[in-house]
Formats: C-alpha cells, structure tokens, sequence
C-alpha cells in the first residue's frame, strides 16, 4: 500500500503559486503538484501557453483538485479579474520547470502572461527551477539573467547532471521533487531577523607565495563561510563577503572581495567592517608565512634541498579594530573544546565555532559539519552532523541573541 506523501508540515494550509512553462521537464511539474497537495498546501497552477504544449491543464486540475490558470484574459478563472489577487495570495511562488525563455522575461521584468504578472506582482518568496540544454543553461545570457534574479531575493535551485533530452549528459535536469520542496520549504521558514544588520564574513583559504609558483596554504573549500554568507543575506543582513581563493559560485545580493594572502585579508576585512555588527571569521587563515618570497621561480635543479624561513601571519580577528561583534572558528584535530575555549579567550572572542577535522563529514571540502558553539559566558552547544547551510542558520541564531 503506497502512503500519501505527508512532508514536514511546513506546507499545510499553504497557497503555493506553482508555475510550468514550456520546457521538455514539464511532465515532471505533474508529481510535483501532487506531492504538494498530498502535504497540505492549496496548489494554484499558472501555465504559459507553451507549457501546455507539454502537459494538459486537465492533468494538472486532476491532481490539484483546483482550475488552471491559462489564459491571463480567461473569464472562467476565478483570479481571471484581478491577476493581484492570485499574487497577494501566495504564500511562496515555485517556477518548475523555468525555461530560459521565461527567466530572461523575468529578468527584465517583462509581465506579457499571467506568470509574469503574478511574479512581478507578488511579494511571496519566489523559488525557480531551472530546466533547459546544458549549452542553454551555460550561455553567458542565462547565467546573468540568474544573478540578476538573485540579487532580487529569488531562489535560483541549481540544475542537476544527467542525460538529458537530446540524449547526451549534462547539467540542466530539473531536480527530483523533494528537492524541489525542500527549497519551497526553507522559502516558507526563511526568516528576516536580522535586517539592518550589516555582517562581514571571511571564507577560504589564504595563500601565502614561496615564489610566483608555490605558496603555503590549506585545506579550506569556502563552503562554510559561502553557507554563512547566504544564510545571513536570505535574513535580511546587508553582507560583505571577503573570499580567499574559493572555487565556489559567487552568491548573489552581497559585496564580495577577493584576496589571496593573509594580509589582503587583514586588509579588505578593515575595511569591510567599519560600522559593522557582527565578523564571522570562517577563513583558513595561513598560520605562517616566508619572510621573503622569491621573486622568480625557484628551479628544481639549483636546490637539492630547500630551507624556508618563516614568520606569522597577522591575527586578522583579533588586529581588526572595532565595536563589532567577533565570531570566530577552530578546526583542531584534538581536545576540541579546550582548544577552542583557549582561542575564544586568547583572541577576546564572543563566540568560536570549532569542529573537529578528522570525524567523517566534519572534515575539509565537504557539505556537511558537525560544531560545538561556544560563547564568552560558557554556554556550549553541540550539534549533530547537518548540512552547512543548517549549521548556518544555527550560528546565526546564537549571533542574534549576541545582539542582546
């Protein structure tokens, strides 16, 4: 026996905008509108015309239980009116497929169907799914026609490898549905608690130069302080990320500097952090440095071995000056929590985040975390292994109540 989808509650009693354009994934919009209706939610359907030419409305009004919205001129809809009301009765607003066709209308904020209207109309939040050739998708044009969006507070969802409709493999598959609601979900939860607030975050590892070639460096992805970034940004903070040597897709909506060493850091955190609230410091900092870098690259054939002088880096957190909240993170390998309460005093921290390298999923380059929190009066808080967006929101949740 096949039980209903349920969800996590969060859809219950919700009205969700589902819109389907004309892309070849169309047919998945089908299960995706049954499985939000299983969960709760009131599914009113917007198509474009040429998502008509994938799948029938009558499938779609067939799992819903609810009209379709075609035509933006259609009398016999109930929204057909008034396209506001459809807009001002959303609760979120999913795009799934989204073709390029429609993101580029988007974009410049053309409203010629009753999608646009109810996009450029709504103050729900707007979650889109692009679905479209790999070649399509990668076009230059795309790509800043998405940024463009999420600078606006749009939820792009990334496109997920496969085979694809022309037969061959690429990224442009729409993701599976419970993907998909995942994202509609964290839309409906998403809180914006810290507007007004203005957050520097460092992520990334410096990179400190033995010659134009070689340089001492780490480990470090970025993904924790890309993860702190965006959660931050989806808040309402007002975000300036400082990324050292992170091959990450840049997060839309926030200032970004780029630096490479410990003291390009140093210097674009200063300053990124007049009249701030609050400095995660998540970056990898290099804990040493050469004195002296060479100037040319140092050949294999003059060395038969190499002595390097070190000398330390500068202590970005603890250097910076400013009225601003300090958050800083420890990735030892041993005596965690002693380790990081050290830090948390030695550097005059507010709060550390540490975690421990070596635990499987905890480690470097990886989407997921397990952190201790702890903060100036004591309190520590273990959490268990979750992804880095969740351990985002968690740290964000303790720097919030910082505030008071």
């Amino acid at each position: 026996m096949i039980k209903a989808y349920k969800g996590t509650g969060m859809l219950k009693d919700k009205t969700i905008v589902l819109g389907i354009t004309g892309g070849i994934a169309a047919y998945k919009a089908a299960d995706l509108a049954s499985k939000l209706t299983q969960a709760g939610a009131r599914v009113e359907t917007v198509m474009t015309e040429a998502a008509t030419k994938m799948i029938t409305p009558l499938t779609i009004r067939n799992l819903t239980h609810r009209p379709v919205v075609t035509d933006m001129f259609e009398t016999a809809s109930e929204w057909s009116e008034e396209h506001i009301a459809l807009a001002e009765a959303a609760d979120a607003v999913i795009i799934a497929p989204a073709t390029a066709n429609t993101i580029s209308k988007l974009a410049a904020g053309i409203a010629d169907n009753m999608l646009g209207c109810v996009v450029l109309a709504t103050k729900a939040p707007v979650v889109i799914a692009p679905a479209m050739n790999d070649v399509m998708y990668k076009n230059p044009v795309t790509q800043e026609n998405l940024e463009k969006l999420r600078d606006r507070g749009f939820k792009i969802i990334e496109p997920e490898y496969g085979r694809l409709a022309s037969g061959k493999m690429g990224k442009g598959r729409l993701p599976e549905t419970a993907k998909i609601i995942s994202e509609i979900e964290k839309a409906l939860g998403q809180k914006k608690d810290l507007e007004g607030k203005r957050i520097v975050v460092t992520a990334g590892g410096t990179r400190e130069p033995i010659d134009p070639v070689r340089h001492i460096g780490n480990r470090s992805s970025g993904k924790m302080g890309y993860a702190l970034a965006e959660a931050a940004k989806d808040r309402g903070a007002e975000v300036a990320l400082v990324s050292a040597n992170a091959s990450l897709p840049e997060p839309g909506g926030m200032k970004i500097v780029k630096v490479r060493t410990a003291a390009e850091m140093k210097k674009a955190v200063a300053g990124a952090v007049k009249n701030a609230d609050v400095l995660l410091m998540a970056a990898a900092v290099a804990d040493y440095m050469p004195k002296t870098p060479a100037r040319g690259k140092i050949k294999k054939e003059s060395r038969r071995g190499m002595t390097l002088k070190l000398v330390r880096t500068p202590d970005i957190i603890s250097e910076v000056k400013g009225g601003f909240i300090r958050v800083g993170f420890a990735a030892e390998s041993e005596d965690l929590i002693a380790n990081a309460k050290k830090k948390l005093t030695a550097k005059g921290l507010d709060m550390v985040v540490a975690n421990d390298v070596t635990e499987p999923g905890s480690g470097f380059d990886v989407d997921t975390n397990r952190v201790v929190i702890i903060d100036k009066k004591g309190r520590t808080e273990e959490l268990p292994l979750m992804s880095k967006r969740e351990v985002a929101e968690k740290i964000l949740d303790r720097v919030k109540g910082l505030f008071k």
